[in-house]
């Protein structure tokens, strides 16, 4: 994430006067900033579309992931796994998103775009360099076939928690788990759990502890009807879970709105995205679901839909829709890619992200000093003729040494960095000088990225949002 990805505008938003994100005391400079990978104008933009869940509803992290991890242990036990997971400690800030499972050797992986494993853990214990190059460099790993399973959205990092924690605890005390199904275990809990209604019913009797109501999303959402944009809500919560929830985050926060409903011309529920962009299931009415839908109505909530049917009804389609969503796969990349709309990211750990990147500016910059001295030594070496007697040889070994002590040097530098970013994993946007999978995901999918949905009111309604020129290795 640089320079290149910075949407040119005037100044800095307006900062927001709320809660901080999760983890973070202060809210970091540029945390209020849309960063721009595509180029976009907002006044081309007719309609714009949110998802509910970490898109609109800024969650807790942590008090979310703790209260997953609690429930899906006890729905393992039920089904027969040890009582003495109960006590097991999930370390709740173990996952990031862009990770991969390999479920069959009980593995975590943390991918450059290229796919190599640069990163890896078994259970919470961490790969050798040696280790991950003997189980993952023989053969280009497929993330696509069963053996693998990405960590795409906030929702799955309790269930990686939960299943590296369980392996940990397991073989620490002589028990070897079938990691495959160990795996399968974990997330058929965690679905029963959301599925059945036990996250939602804990959350709701203290939404204020599990969401953050952001003061400013209400008046963005305005300024953006204001100007003429029709709004829609796209979410695959179902009716009874999106009606608390919205109610909490916009109602009584703007005046002349009496409910939430009144911000957005068409909502939609249980969409069952991403099969919403690709199928052609109807849309139906909650309170009679054999009647046809003909039109959408403002005001009113629909399950379900389909993609060209919605295009259709609410008069708008391809590049006339900028979708806001959290999910690369089922809001960003699919809605891109099947529908051509315009994609913005939530990404929420941003604010954790621009800390980091602003504490070790110093220290990034010292990094890549060194990578270039490191590269300058090789070469000499390299340009260095062989058998030029004594003082040749001499001079080689110097240029050997000082190459070991740049590159050492360079990588406990990397290291220290890493570890301010994140404990086990590094930037959710960097694996080494490399983009991670993740990061390249949103480079690719995401026309514009952001850390929660109000920064768009930062922006006046007909902005240009300009990516700066892209450069080659060669151009730098």
């Amino acid at each position: 994430m640089n320079g290149q990805h910075l949407a040119e505008a005037e100044g800095e938003p307006a900062p927001l006067h709320g809660p901080a994100g999760p983890g973070v005391a202060e809210r970091p400079v540029g945390v209020r900033r849309v960063y721009c990978n595509r180029s976009l104008r907002l006044d081309h933009v007719r309609a714009v579309g949110f998802d509910m869940d970490y898109t609109l509803a800024i969650y807790h992290q942590r008090h979310m992931d703790e209260l997953q991890a609690r429930l899906t242990i006890e729905r393992l036990v039920g089904r027969g796994y040890p009582e003495d997971l109960r006590a097991v400690p999930v370390p709740t800030d173990f996952a990031i998103r862009g990770l991969l499972v390999d479920v069959r050797r009980g593995n975590v992986l943390k991918m450059d775009r290229y796919r190599y494993v640069k990163r890896a853990y078994h259970g919470l214990h961490p790969l050798s360099r040696a280790e991950r190059r003997e189980l993952y460099e023989s053969r280009r790993l497929r993330p696509g076939v069963d053996r693998y399973h990405w960590v795409d959205t906030l929702y799955s990092l309790a269930d990686v928690a939960v299943y590296a924690g369980i392996i940990d605890h397991l073989e620490r005390t002589g028990r070897r788990p079938d990691y495959r199904q160990l795996f399968a275990d974990v997330r058929l809990c965690a679905d029963e759990a959301h599925a059945g209604g036990a996250v939602n019913a804990v959350m709701e009797r203290d939404l204020a502890r599990y969401v953050v109501r952001d003061p400013a999303l209400g008046t963005t959402l305005h300024r953006l009807r204001s100007a003429g944009k029709k709004l829609f809500l796209l979410t695959n919560s179902r009716p009874e879970q999106t009606e608390p929830m919205m109610a909490h985050l916009l109602d009584g926060s703007v005046p002349g709105y009496s409910s939430w409903r009144q911000f957005f011309d068409v909502i939609v529920t249980a969409a069952r995205k991403p099969l919403f962009f690709t199928d052609r299931a109807p849309f139906t009415e909650p309170n009679d679901p054999g009647a046809p839908v003909t039109e959408l109505r403002r005001g009113r909530v629909y399950r379900g839909g389909n993609m060209a049917d919605f295009e259709r009804m609410l008069g708008v389609s391809g590049t006339d829709v900028l979708y806001v969503g959290d999910h690369i796969y089922g809001d960003v990349l699919r809605a891109n890619v099947e529908s051509g709309w315009r994609t913005l990211m939530i990404i929420q750990e941003m604010a954790d992200e621009l800390h980091a990147l602003a504490r070790h500016e110093a220290d990034i910059l010292h990094a890549d000093e060194l990578d270039h001295l490191l590269r300058l030594t090789r070469e000499e070496r390299r340009a260095t003729p062989a058998g030029n007697g004594a003082a040749g040889n001499g001079r080689m070994a110097g240029l050997a040494n000082r190459a070991v002590e740049l590159e050492l040097e360079r990588d406990r530098l990397e290291a220290a960095i890493d570890q301010s970013f994140h404990p086990y994993w590094g930037s959710l946007f960097k694996a080494g000088s490399e983009l991670s999978s993740f990061g390249a995901q949103v480079e690719q999918y995401a026309w514009l990225y952001t850390e929660r949905v109000s920064n768009l009111g930062g922006y006046p309604a007909n902005h240009f949002f300009r990516s700066p020129r892209a450069l080659m290795a060669h151009e730098l």
